[in-house]
């Protein structure tokens, strides 16, 4: 709705609109890859964990070894390291980061608004490369603690705003669409309360989110976010739970769609 007319809305609106396709895209191809997973598990076969909580991440390097590491993992392998990978000069690593994340919007699509989305992730991703600080947070944020500090919610609440500017564009049908809706949300408009059609789904939606990220941050310890979730509770309360879960997404399932990465 907010992206096929952006120019009806404010940039509050569209601003939450880009909020929304970034939990959609998430939930969408991560949701899908867990189906692949679990069921190639019941055949007896691992396959590679897909993501791993990138939206918790505290800079875009550790975002891209989050999200879609299988595909990450395959450019990184066959593409950036026979390139020279980070070993050569400046000038190289400026080159295979721009070759890198460039090859990957192709990937998604013939279209600038792809080429756009990943240049804008080389120009996020070549300081801390440049800086030697692009393998600075290997492991989990907060790790051990029930919070982050200061400095990690703010690396976090920023990797999560640049991400969702990058998605912006991905999104977008062409390039002046992409200029129009950020041009939009960076306005007066942006601290306006949002007008439009919806706005009581829109207030479910943002609850049904931020239980999910409840969830997320409470599991992010674990290879998935509720695998541990209520293993001590007895176990008729604990599969209450499960086909609450169940019915939940039924009930909010919405129309029948195509996952979104089907077209890549």
């Amino acid at each position: 709705m907010f992206f096929n007319n952006p120019g009806e809305h404010q940039g509050s609106g569209l601003f939450l609109g880009a909020l929304f396709f970034t939990m959609q895209i998430y939930c969408d191809f991560s949701g899908y890859s867990d189906i692949a997973l679990g069921t190639a598990r019941l055949f007896g076969i691992e396959l590679l964990k897909n993501f791993a909580f990138p939206y918790f991440s505290r800079d875009i390097a550790e975002f891209w070894r989050r999200w879609h590491i299988s595909l990450s993992s395959w450019f990184r392998d066959y593409l950036y390291i026979p390139l020279g990978g980070s070993k050569g000069g400046t000038w190289m690593k400026v080159r295979n980061t721009f070759i890198i994340f460039i090859v990957s919007g192709f990937w998604h699509g013939a279209n600038w608004t792809f080429i756009i989305w990943g240049t804008l992730n080389a120009i996020y991703f070549l300081p801390l490369l440049l800086g030697g600080k692009n393998r600075t947070h290997l492991d989990i944020i907060a790790q051990g603690k029930t919070f982050p500090n200061s400095r990690e919610f703010f690396n976090m609440i920023l990797t999560f705003l640049l991400t969702v500017i990058a998605w912006i564009f991905f999104r977008a049908q062409n390039v002046d669409q992409a200029f129009h809706f950020i041009s939009k949300i960076f306005s007066p408009s942006l601290f306006s309360i949002p007008d439009f059609e919806g706005r009581l789904r829109s207030i479910t939606i943002i609850i049904i989110v931020f239980v999910f990220l409840l969830f997320e941050w409470n599991g992010r310890h674990h290879q998935y976010a509720i695998a541990k979730f209520g293993i001590k509770w007895k176990r008729p309360i604990r599969y209450l739970f499960y086909y609450g879960l169940i019915i939940a997404t039924f009930w909010f399932a919405g129309k029948q769609q195509e996952f979104i990465y089907f077209q890549f």
